[in-house]
């Protein structure tokens, strides 16, 4: 078995940095942890750091999605770097792919209402959704505007959300951006989709957490992942204080506009993008000094054995989990979580059947990794 394990090191060419794939696998690893444990939630009380904040203020679970989007913004240099002499020519390829992914993430928020039209209402906003907008959205700025110009759209973005936020509701409902819902952004939702009740979050303040005019900021996320892509491609050999300089700046940066401009997830505040940004950079960071340019052996092989399959077929261990959600409802599962709840709690037991669904996913990516198959949407 050993013999034929794949090494670590092998996966990474001169051209590849192992800490962007970690950085990518443990996103993954996280969005699929995040939702499994909000679905334990239902059978009990589960860790409340691993569930979204409900409003302001930020959990575990709220950093994952934007440090994935800031990955993808980083893909782009690297990805197409000398590929720009004839931008026409990357037109299509461009908006193919955002609308391969917006159409694969409309059908996954809606396999509910696939099974019954009348039961629920479907949704037009996702999480592959917002992806394949940032992605869109960059990489045409990446054959457009020169790295420079990438940071002065990002800051405009930031800075010009927070008065958009600011503007009185649309449907008349009191603006107070510290009150969930309260907003310019939730009331646009609410009038684009709330007819029809289409957005996630339902009433009178409801709205929608991919939304409409969240998805600005989350472009200005992804800018920020093209700079930092640009300054990677460089290959400077300080690039790991750098980048742990920019990302503790972007963090302080963040949380001291915070208490003017909360934290807020639901509407991609940009405070909220500038935090998580900078715990995502401070995060590559030490992963680049732990494994870029290292012999990849006993523990960092392990580590690598475990995060690079999901971030090597990122979208793929994604989908897999959105269509194989209901697993956690089984009882073959379920029941180790049960027989543990009297001794542990249901926080502890609660990280069995979901330990256990995400081994299960990890085989389908190990297998894909090993054969050196990466499912391109």
């Amino acid at each position: 078995m050993h013999a034929k394990a794949p090494q670590v090191e092998s996966v990474s060419s001169s051209q590849r940095l192992v800490s962007l794939d970690l950085l990518r696998g443990f996103t993954v690893i996280g969005m699929i942890l995040v939702n499994s444990m909000a679905g334990m939630e239902g059978k009990g009380p589960v860790f409340p750091t691993l569930l979204h904040e409900r409003w302001d203020g930020l959990h575990l679970a709220d950093v994952v999605f934007p440090a994935f989007l800031l990955m993808v913004g980083i893909s782009i240099p690297l990805s197409m770097r000398g590929r720009v002499g004839n931008p026409r020519d990357e037109y299509g390829p461009i908006f193919w792919r955002s609308v391969r992914l917006i159409a694969l993430g409309w059908a996954l928020s809606n396999l509910w209402w696939f099974t019954s039209f009348h039961a629920t209402s479907w949704r037009l906003f996702g999480v592959l959704q917002r992806i394949g907008l940032v992605y869109g959205a960059c990489a045409l700025m990446f054959l457009w505007l020169k790295p420079r110009t990438w940071v002065i759209v990002a800051l405009a973005i930031l800075i010009l959300y927070w008065p958009l936020t600011l503007i009185p509701s649309l449907d008349g409902l009191p603006s107070d951006i510290w009150l969930r819902g309260h907003n310019f952004v939730g009331s646009v939702d609410r009038v684009l989709l709330g007819a029809g009740n289409h957005n996630y979050v339902k009433g009178l303040d409801g709205y929608d957490p991919e939304g409409l005019l969240g998805t600005l900021p989350a472009i200005g996320q992804g800018l920020i992942g093209m700079t930092i892509g640009q300054y990677l491609l460089r290959g400077y050999r300080d690039r790991m204080r750098n980048l742990a300089i920019a990302g503790g700046s972007m963090l302080v940066l963040g949380i001291i506009w915070g208490f003017v401009f909360p934290v807020v997830k639901d509407i991609w505040s940009s405070s909220f993008v500038l935090v998580t940004s900078g715990i995502a950079t401070l995060t590559l960071a030490g992963l680049s000094y732990v494994f870029d340019g290292r012999s990849l052996t006993g523990v960092r092989y392990v580590v690598g054995l475990i995060a690079l399959p999901f971030g090597m077929n990122a979208i793929a261990a994604y989908v897999l989990h959105e269509v194989t959600g209901s697993l956690l409802g089984w009882d073959l599962l379920l029941q180790p979580y049960r027989n543990l709840v009297p001794s542990v709690g249901t926080e502890l037991a609660a990280f069995v059947p979901v330990g256990i669904y995400m081994a299960l996913i990890w085989l389908c990516m190990f297998y894909l990794w090993r054969r050196k198959w990466m499912v391109r949407i």
